[in-house]
């Protein structure tokens, strides 16, 4: 039994051959075989197409890395790995708020505010899209270290639960010990209002 080839390949194949090869068992044989090959060479250049963008290249994150510089490091996540490409792709020109907030939105739970603290001489860059400690927090120093003037200090600062949000979520001790949430997993939790 032949297998079954995507419709559209078979009949952009059949169309280019005389009528009287549909019936040919050889023929239909080979239109398989040659659409399994063309099929296959697709798939190799949108592998290949993909590694020309940073958010779909997986085999070529390390040209990425030597590109910008990185020591390469194929344990690290690929997530992470892209994450530390596109700060050093944003990463270039006059260094403002904008610049800061852009290398460090390139990494996952990046989301922060940025504020400039002119009589101490630092930057203050406080995490806003996740509660806690960031999972690739060095790579952020890293990033940001690299394009803050060196004369600047760099103020790091966490967001985490507060009271005054446990309070509006209305809970009762009973319903906050029934979520079974450790300290850690309590004081980055984000209560839903009116829960």
């Amino acid at each position: 039994m032949l297998r079954e080839m995507p419709r559209e390949i078979k009949q952009d194949m059949q169309d280019y051959l005389p009528k009287y090869y549909a019936d040919s068992k050889i023929v239909q044989h080979l239109l398989v075989q040659e659409s399994d090959e063309i099929m296959e060479y697709h798939k190799k250049v949108r592998d290949l197409l993909n590694q020309f963008f940073v958010e779909t290249a997986t085999w070529g994150l390390s040209r990425w890395e030597a590109i910008c510089g990185i020591p390469v490091l194929e344990s690290k996540p690929e997530d992470q790995r892209r994450s530390l490409i596109k700060s050093k792709l944003r990463g270039s020109g006059t260094v403002t708020v904008p610049v800061i907030k852009s290398v460090v939105d390139s990494f996952e739970n990046g989301q922060i505010d940025v504020q400039e603290n002119f009589e101490k001489y630092e930057v203050v860059i406080t995490f806003i899209g996740t509660r806690g400690i960031p999972a690739n927090l060095d790579d952020v120093k890293a990033a940001v270290r690299e394009i803050v003037p060196a004369h600047l200090g760099i103020n790091y600062q966490f967001t985490y639960l507060r009271w005054e949000e446990l309070d509006e979520a209305k809970l009762t001790w009973e319903q906050l010990e029934a979520m079974n949430k450790n300290w850690n997993q309590l004081e980055v939790w984000k209560p839903k209002k009116g829960v």
